[in-house]
């Protein structure tokens, strides 16, 4: 069952350096939620492009699935015959715990796409032929030096045709813009009830483990990655989705 997310929400001695362990993995639903302006959307709408794009008899990737909410979604959208999916994080809490959810998925839905859900690195995992990939939020918690490699050997794997879904949180080059939405950032999460103390918390412990890009960052590695054109699909605040095609 979820939990409330109140992970900071009592004064740390020292803050630490945010990690994917089993106390996040409880309250991860709860977190994501409050934290990530457009999240329910992003999520619903990657199940629809991944089944508009899915081809046949293919593989798609949820690489950095966490608790594998893109793939529920994308096991109730995919309709092509023979497809399956892959979901991949390097955080074993968190695979325990998708692999339940999607336990719980079969139980109550009927002819769902198979997935298998797989304890990796996904910097080091051979990446098979595949006609569908998401990065959802996850890129950005890859060293930017390992970066393109990842999206070169996505865009290799991916058939013609294919596509990458990647969310991502944002940075800005102009500081007044960046400053704009970073503040109104703060002002979702006061909204969803988290206090001063939680958001100033959280912020130390992510910022040395989560280095987002700009969007012309993004644009350019994919081209460089081998991709032929990406465009956002969706924005929200300091947030966004893409969808880069092979």
């Amino acid at each position: 069952m979820t939990e409330i997310d109140n992970i900071f929400a009592a004064p740390l001695p020292k803050i630490a350096d945010f990690v994917f362990d089993h106390d996040v993995a409880k309250v991860f639903p709860d977190m994501i939620k409050r934290s990530v302006p457009g999240y329910p959307t992003i999520i619903e709408s990657i199940g629809l492009i991944a089944g508009h794009y899915a081809k046949p008899d293919s593989l798609i990737y949820d690489l950095g699935c966490s608790l594998g909410a893109a793939t529920q979604s994308m096991r109730r959208h995919v309709r092509s015959s023979g497809c399956r999916i892959l979901a991949v994080d390097n955080a074993l809490a968190m695979t325990e715990r998708c692999r339940e959810y999607l336990t719980a998925q079969d139980s109550m839905v009927e002819e769902l796409t198979p997935a298998e859900v797989m304890h990796a690195d996904i910097i080091k995992l051979p990446l098979e032929t595949c006609s569908v990939v998401v990065l959802n939020f996850t890129l950005q918690f890859i060293r930017p030096d390992q970066r393109l490699e990842l999206l070169t050997r996505i865009s290799k794997a991916l058939i013609p045709g294919g596509v990458l879904i990647l969310s991502e949180k944002l940075r800005f080059a102009d500081g007044d813009t960046h400053k704009s939405l970073e503040n109104l950032h703060y002002a979702f999460k006061r909204a969803n009830g988290y206090s001063e103390l939680e958001i100033a918390q959280k912020r130390s412990a992510i910022e040395n483990v989560m280095l987002p890009d700009t969007l012309d960052t993004h644009f350019e590695r994919l081209q460089q990655a081998g991709f032929q054109h990406s465009h956002t699909w969706f924005q929200c605040l300091n947030f966004c989705s893409i969808i880069a095609h092979t």
